[in-house]
């Protein structure tokens, strides 16, 4: 099937939803405008739909290939890459004096979600380059930003995040590579990495790989953690490339899904690397680069659900059997059957909700950096900080249960490989698991982001939602109010259980045995909350004659879906976030083996 970039649909949740314009108006994007938005985004999408989406299947089926201590990128993906960086699409937000557009995060987040849909595989590339351009623009000395910053804003060099140990995993605490100095300036870096999304590749002449280990005399554990700096070809004083430097692909990763995207096995040995900011603060300054690549993941789980939901609603058009209860016809699409509506119109509405939470998370990353007052960045900062293990998250679950449901609409099928169904379960299944787990992401929200400020982003963020949710009889009565209500309510008493559980002596097992079910909980409403907001934008465009009226009513009709299909669940996800720690403490091993 083809893929179509949602252009409308995305500007929509830019500008009603997620409230772009509050961006526009602080004036630190002097180039920006609602023209430039929707020129921005026909231009992703046409890229996209033209170059992107026809590499998708061929890049599952062929995948990268490791020969001879190197990595050669799926068929045409060089090709692709080349066009990609021609285009400036990784300068979106960078900013100007690194060669970047200085354009919004939320509306690079936007025009990425088109990248991530066409072709996931692909997206992972830039995204990486995206996040080591946040680290170096945020620690990074004036000579790392001339000779590798602007590499990365242009295209010419990607980057890549370089964690993960064997004996580690997410314990990066655990990590034993190392970096000794040279004497010089320099390190010299060894250790093996695995999980090096695009280690290796031939799409640029340089790769630039943001590297944690240790120094020789760093203390144990997390504290003693800094970030190197190490790129493939060694940089001569004029820019040019020098010699290769001393690390290497020892091997790609046979994964379920995501097979054009090398995930490579790195050997350094004894790597030339420089100091990143300041040592035994590595991970203070990976987490930027981790936040940044925390929100990105987010997108790509809305993407590959949007070209899962795409392809299920071409197919349920065109599949006939079956009478319809509706309309009578005999050997009728099964679209008009009301099962398979329900699934689509589910789809639909989650996908819509996961959108502008990643795309509000991006609003919010902008105005904590160029809000007018302090006091305004300040509660901006909150709003993304809380935001941002629920982008993360709960988008990525939204990917693979939307991408499972579109197998299911398939049939069987959608588990033979040919439809294309199955490929967007495989990759979805990645992004749950990236960039610190959906489990991680749920103790990260109730461990630090839910208490750092006592609580207020969190309460804040409720009164919010109650406001609209005082607005919404213009709209509904009955049911769609009711369960917004219960739902607001169910995720204020969980907030402050978690609250009162995390200030007691005896709390933390509680708090963690919950962190799944509030995480889920926060973000089911929460993606409410913004379903109810673009409803009463179309509403209001309706009323002053503006705007397509059947697309328009589709948006109210789709918080309807939402409110019965999604905050229904409120109650049982309250019920889970106070289960209590004592409950799966005992669950031991031996009752779980018995």
């Amino acid at each position: 099937m083809t893929y179509r970039a949602p252009v409308r649909d995305l500007i929509f949740t830019l500008t009603e939803v997620a409230g772009l314009d509050a961006v526009a108006a602080t004036g630190a994007f002097p180039d920006f405008d609602a023209d430039l938005t929707g020129a921005v985004l026909e231009a992703a999408a046409q890229f996209s739909e033209g170059v992107l989406a026809p590499l998708n299947r061929v890049g599952d089926q062929k995948g990268s290939l490791y020969a001879n201590g190197a990595v050669t990128a799926a068929p045409g993906f060089a090709d692709a890459y080349r066009q990609f960086a021609e285009g400036g699409w990784t300068g979106l937000s960078a900013p100007t004096h690194a060669g970047g557009q200085q354009l919004p995060k939320a509306l690079e987040l936007a025009a990425y979600e088109t990248v991530h849909a066409a072709n996931m595989a692909f997206g992972l590339c830039p995204m990486l380059s995206l996040a080591a351009i946040e680290a170096l623009e945020a620690v990074g000395t004036e000579a790392q930003k001339t000779t590798y910053l602007t590499k990365l804003v242009s295209g010419e060099w990607t980057g890549a995040m370089v964690l993960t140990e064997p004996q580690a995993g997410s314990d990066l605490g655990a990590l034993t590579a190392t970096a000794v100095p040279n004497g010089d300036g320099t390190y010299s870096l060894t250790g093996q990495k695995i999980f090096v999304t695009w280690g290796d590749h031939d799409a640029t002449d340089n790769i630039v790989h943001m590297v944690l280990a240790r120094l020789p005399d760093a203390p144990p554990g997390p504290k003693g953690i800094s970030l190197f700096l190490a790129s493939k070809y060694r940089v001569k004083p004029d820019g040019s490339l020098g010699e290769r430097n001393a690390f290497r692909p020892v091997g790609v990763e046979h994964k379920l899904g995501i097979h054009a995207s090398p995930t490579c096995v790195m050997a350094y040995e004894g790597a030339t690397a420089e100091l990143v900011g300041q040592p035994n603060q590595g991970l203070a300054h990976m987490f930027v680069m981790m936040n940044a690549a925390r929100l990105a993941v987010g997108v790509e789980g809305v993407g590959i659900a949007e070209r899962a939901y795409q392809q299920a609603l071409d197919y349920a058009r065109e599949r006939r059997q079956g009478r319809s209860v509706w309309t009578g016809e005999a050997n009728a699409p099964i679209i008009d059957h009301p099962d398979v509506r329900r699934a689509l119109s589910v789809m639909k509405a989650k996908i819509a909700a996961a959108r502008a939470l990643c795309l509000s998370t991006g609003v919010a990353a902008d105005l904590a950096k160029h809000a007018a007052t302090d006091e305004e960045r300040r509660r901006w900062k909150s709003r993304e900080d809380l935001f941002t293990p629920l982008a993360k998250a709960w988008s990525t679950d939204v990917g693979c249960d939307v991408a499972s449901m579109g197998v299911q609409v398939h049939g069987g099928m959608g588990f033979i490989e040919e439809t294309g169904a199955a490929q967007y379960y495989r990759d979805a299944r990645i992004a749950p698991i990236y960039e610190g787990t959906n489990g991680i992401q749920a103790m990260d929200l109730v461990g630090r982001k839910l208490g750092q400020d006592g609580g207020q982003a969190a309460r804040d963020l409720i009164a919010d939602m109650k406001a609209t949710l005082a607005l919404l009889p213009r709209l509904y009565s009955g049911k769609p109010l009711e369960r917004f209500a219960t739902a607001i309510e169910a995720v204020q008493d969980a907030t402050f259980w978690l609250l009162d559980r995390k200030a007691a002596a005896d709390g933390a097992a509680d708090v963690l045995a919950g962190a799944d079910a509030y995480l889920t909980l926060m973000g089911d409403v929460v993606g409410g909350w913004m379903l109810a907001k673009g409803a009463l934008a179309a509403r209001a465009t309706l009323d002053a004659g503006e705007g397509d009226p059947a697309w328009l009513e589709g948006r109210i009709a789709l918080y309807e879906v939402y409110a019965a299909n999604v905050l229904g669940h409120a109650s049982s996800r309250l019920a889970a976030v106070g289960q209590g720690g004592d409950l799966l403490q005992r669950m031991s091993p031996d009752v779980l083996a018995g």
